[in-house]
């Protein structure tokens, strides 16, 4: 392991920035001690999809190439952070002390973010844009110090509930800032992020590929299996209910109602778009300190047969939230950076395997996404597309705009087909010290 990771060194191969919004989280904690280990080859890279065969010739930037920082609104340092998660069982005893001087670098590059609730105006003397323009500066200067041949701005920061005036919540705020700084972005949580009709504008002449929203790691990534299944057999289901016991800053953010609406409507379009209709049930929410960054999901399917006959089938999941988003934070990355090297722009509906309430069209069975994301990585290869494609979106038409475009306003005519109002978004759970509005801390999806 390089005790001074993030500088610059005399190696040929282009390092790629990966600037976390919540960066000082329990699921950016881990992604970024989680690289730092499987690039030194003291574990493995379970659950990278990224590392598997189907990748290997992608022209991914290596896991030692990806240079880390972010904003975040909490001032606990990562190597702390990561010594809590260690203590809890969500890192491996040793390994904060085995990737200290990782942390350190990553922390380093953190920056303040906000505006903080109860904040009004945007903050004290800042309006929308002067945030936006800020935390825009912030990440181009991140890029130009480090020497960095592009960056990819990924929100795993706590939910937070969706505006219900029409203003930019901290999401947003972030998400202009990535594509003002021609980044591109990925929204790992159900927050509003791109999904905001003031941001349209901004979204289809920033130049740049964009992903999300909201992690698919556990009860959905179930649901998004079993639907299908469902479906397939033909067999009517009736109800399909759930709950979920979970703790940390996930279980306090998801504590709020509003939150928990958000989280809730992306697992309800996962079975509507699998079944074909939302049967009856929903899902419930409970905070429980105790579980700290651990989950239990219950579904209770009730189901019939063939003459009717009432049939019902239970599932437990019990999974760690940080372990289970790392991986997949960390393959969104480097599919995105790579994405934007081919010259890729807009939504990129193939990596909806990754996600709960995906834009652009495309399947909603995890196997049928999954030979999406197998055909994107073909696409990803040198020579494997059209080598002039630059330019054009990942949807196939084509883009319009530079990158770093500074406008943004309301063009509702021009909003795209698969942009979602901020109202039914997917729901996301990022762990965190506690609720935060926009940076919070990071933590599991469902």
């Amino acid at each position: 392991m390089s005790a001074e990771p993030s500088r610059p060194t005399t190696s040929t191969t282009p390092r790629f920035g990966v600037w976390l919004i919540g960066a000082r989280g329990s699921v950016a904690t881990t992604a970024i001690a989680g690289c730092a280990a499987v690039a030194g080859g003291l574990h493995p890279p379970t659950g990278m999809i990224t590392e598997t065969p189907d990748f290997a010739s992608c022209g991914l930037p290596p896991l030692s190439s990806l240079v880390f920082g972010g904003h975040d609104t909490v001032d606990c340092p990562l190597p702390k952070r990561a010594e809590h998660l260690a203590a809890g069982g969500v890192l491996p005893h040793g390994l904060p002390s085995a990737v200290h001087a990782e942390l350190v670098a990553a922390d380093r590059e953190i920056r303040p973010g906000g505006p903080l609730p109860g904040d009004t105006d945007g903050g004290p003397g800042r309006t929308d844009d002067a945030w936006i323009d800020a935390f825009a500066a912030d990440i181009r200067d991140f890029v130009r110090r480090q020497d960095l041949a592009g960056a990819v701005v990924v929100n795993v920061a706590s939910t937070e509930p969706a505006p219900a005036d029409g203003s930019l919540p901290p999401s947003s705020l972030y998400a202009a800032a990535a594509l003002r700084a021609g980044c591109a972005y990925v929204n790992f949580t159900p927050s509003t992020g791109l999904h905001h009709p003031a941001l349209t504008a901004l979204a289809a002449s920033a130049g740049v590929p964009y992903a999300g929203r909201d992690g698919k790691t556990g009860q959905t990534l179930l649901r998004s299996v079993l639907g299908p299944m469902f479906a397939q057999r033909a067999l009517a289901v009736r109800a399909w209910s759930g709950t979920n016991l979970l703790g940390g800053g996930d279980g306090a953010a998801l504590a709020d109602p509003a939150a928990a609406a958000a989280k809730n409507a992306g697992k309800e379009r996962v079975l509507a778009d699998t079944l074909g209709a939302a049967p009856e049930g929903e899902v419930h929410i409970d905070d429980v300190p105790a579980l700290g960054d651990w989950k239990t999901a219950w579904d209770h399917i009730a189901f019939d047969g063939f003459l009717g006959a009432r049939m019902v089938l239970q599932t437990i999941w019990q999974g760690c939230d940080s372990a289970l988003a790392a991986p997949l934070v960390l393959d969104l990355a480097r599919l995105a950076a790579r994405a934007q090297q081919r010259g890729l722009t807009g939504p990129l509906a193939e990596l909806g395997f990754y996600f709960k309430d995906p834009v652009g069209d495309g399947p909603a069975s995890l196997g049928e996404q999954y030979a999406e994301l197998k055909r994107f990585a073909g696409r990803l290869r040198d020579g494997g597309g059209d080598p002039g494609d630059t330019g054009v979106r990942a949807d196939g038409r084509t883009g319009g705009g530079a990158a770093g475009s500074e406008a943004y306003g309301t063009a509702p005519g021009d909003r795209a087909a698969e942009d979602r109002g901020p109202g039914d978004g997917a729901p996301g759970d990022r762990a965190a010290d506690g609720p935060r509005h926009g940076a919070g801390d990071s933590g599991g999806r469902r």
